[in-house]
């Protein structure tokens, strides 16, 4: 490309694109142990202005309908503005970039379809800059406290490296983005975003960036192997489309990261592998108030504080107050009981 880049972030981009495939295989592998019907069909593609990635993506499996792991280390004459949109001095620099995302949409209704994506951008000129973003949230179809809890348990545990200020910030990040405005309601239950992450320094920001890898494919692995099997049937399974519907709005109408990648003339298959496989729309539908699926919007689909709720919960139990919710169960209930 012609481009002079200064040796410092020539090796944080490289060393970062290899973590990042690291982890893409060990994604791989974690979700593959759970699904005894499927596996993983990988197309390696090149971009003609440099680079290229690793797509892999996991369908019609017992358990995950659909999971998509991609790798990407690409590069580019001019950053797109999807990229650029809060650093406007640097529209128009020559960029490279390396990446991990994961998106899995389970077949279980009452597990819940999950994102991560972990990035890093260096930009030449002067000064050069660079920054790494990403975070990860979910979105269930019927919610569980204790999965929502155990989310944002294990994002407030790899904030900690950052400071006891990170999670709450890029929780409301996340509660922010993952937001449809048309429709009024967060996505999911959210998890943390974050971006433009340069300090305090480059040790630790790689360090933050692989605790949240860590935590993610931990937490929903476990999460995953807990509402597996939970039976379902037509009424869950038409619900989950038409959920899924909503998760097909966001991607196409307010997603950063689709758009970076149809902006920097990306691989479109790999671009839309995080689309649901199927989904659904009906003109007027409104769930039966009381309903389980009235529930989830109701609990669910709003920002809340969860681990402030959780533990206050806890130290009502101590002090022998809050028995009645303790024992409800279920999904859209207190505590679920497995």
């Amino acid at each position: 490309m012609g481009t002079t880049w200064p040796s410092d972030l020539d090796v944080l981009l490289e060393e970062e694109a290899a973590a990042f495939a690291a982890l893409q295989d060990r994604f791989c592998a974690a979700f593959a142990a759970l699904e005894p019907a499927a596996h993983f069909a990988e197309e390696a593609w090149s971009r003609p202005e440099g680079g290229g990635g690793r797509t892999r993506v996991m369908e019609e499996g017992a358990v995950l309908e659909r999971a998509a792991v991609n790798w990407s280390r690409v590069e580019g004459a001019a950053l797109p503005a999807a990229a650029s949109a809060r650093r406007p001095g640097l529209a128009g620099r020559a960029f490279r970039a390396a990446g991990l995302s994961v998106v899995v949409h389970p077949r279980n209704p009452y597990a819940p379809a999950s994102h991560c994506n972990l990035r890093l951008f260096v930009v030449a000129g002067e000064p050069p800059a660079w920054w790494f973003g990403g975070g990860f949230d979910l979105t269930p179809c019927y919610g569980f406290d204790d999965d929502a809890v155990a989310w944002h348990r294990a994002a407030r545990e790899a904030c900690a490296l950052l400071g006891p200020e990170a999670y709450p910030r890029f929780k409301r990040w996340c509660d922010a983005y993952f937001f449809l405005p048309h429709r009024g309601e967060t996505r999911g239950v959210g998890g943390i975003f974050f971006d433009d992450l340069d300090a305090p320094d480059p040790a630790r920001c790689r360090a933050f960036v692989r605790a949240v890898g860590e935590a993610y494919i931990s937490t929903y692995t476990a999460i995953l192997a807990r509402r597996k099997d939970h039976p379902w049937g037509e009424r869950e399974r038409a619900f989950q489309l038409l959920r899924r519907g909503r998760y097909a709005e966001f991607n196409l109408l307010y997603d950063r990261g689709t758009r970076f990648g149809l902006e920097s003339g990306g691989r479109t298959e790999s671009i839309l592998a995080s689309m649901p496989p199927l989904a659904s729309w009906r003109h007027g539908w409104r769930p039966r108030p009381g309903s389980p699926e009235a529930e989830l919007t109701r609990r669910f689909l709003t920002p809340r504080d969860w681990l402030a709720e959780a533990e206050g919960a806890q130290r009502d139990r101590r002090h022998g107050r809050g028995a009645a919710d303790a024992e409800r169960s279920g999904p859209g209930g207190g505590q679920h009981r497995d």
